[in-house]
């Protein structure tokens, strides 16, 4: 399953201990089931987010690993900002896959054995115009019917364990209907 350039597949991959807005970019991660990423600090049961921990820190973390398609960096590069893989905190760069678009609930295989369940969206914060100023706003839009579109990603928990490496194939599995659009997590 791995290594096949066409179709959906893993771009970049990347973790970091702590909390910092970007990760660093790896080889591979491996993705430990109802954990998260070994070696992450968004990695455990219970939320890690800080602001969340601070609300309630016996929440499930609904955010174990966070998925970006690597089309939006060409999108925002195209208005001026430079984003590479794992710069936005991505641990899982992707290709060929309308993350956005994919309801509450999918199953993305990665890999020859990882599972990760889709859980949301990724809510852009101000850190992002600390990244740079005034790409929060490029993350940003509205349909045709006023509603916010939110472009950083979804996020996702673990389901199955394994190693994931760029070049891996993506496969998905969409939930059971009625499906769910994606909120934000």
């Amino acid at each position: 399953m791995t290594n096949d350039l066409t179709g959906p597949r893993v771009v970049a991959v990347a973790a970091r201990p702590g909390h910092h807005f970007s990760k660093t970019p790896c080889l591979s991660i491996h993705l430990s089931a109802g954990l998260g990423v070994d070696g992450d600090g968004h990695r455990g049961v219970t939320v890690k987010h800080r602001s969340r921990v601070r609300k309630d820190p016996t929440l499930p973390n609904l955010r174990q690993v966070h998925l970006i398609h690597a089309e939006l960096f060409d999108e925002v590069r195209a208005k001026g900002f430079a984003v590479a893989p794992a710069d936005l905190g991505e641990n899982i760069t992707t290709s060929g896959i309308a993350l956005l678009a994919l309801p509450t609930g999918t199953k993305l295989a990665i890999g020859d054995s990882a599972v990760v369940e889709i859980t949301g969206l990724r809510n852009p914060c101000v850190q992002i115009d600390q990244f740079q100023s005034g790409l929060m706003h490029a993350l940003l839009d509205r349909d045709a019917d006023g509603n916010l579109i939110r472009k950083a990603g979804v996020m996702a928990i673990v389901h199955s364990s394994g190693e994931v490496r760029p070049g891996d194939q993506i496969e998905i599995t969409l939930p059971d209907g009625p499906h769910q659009p994606l909120q934000p997590v």
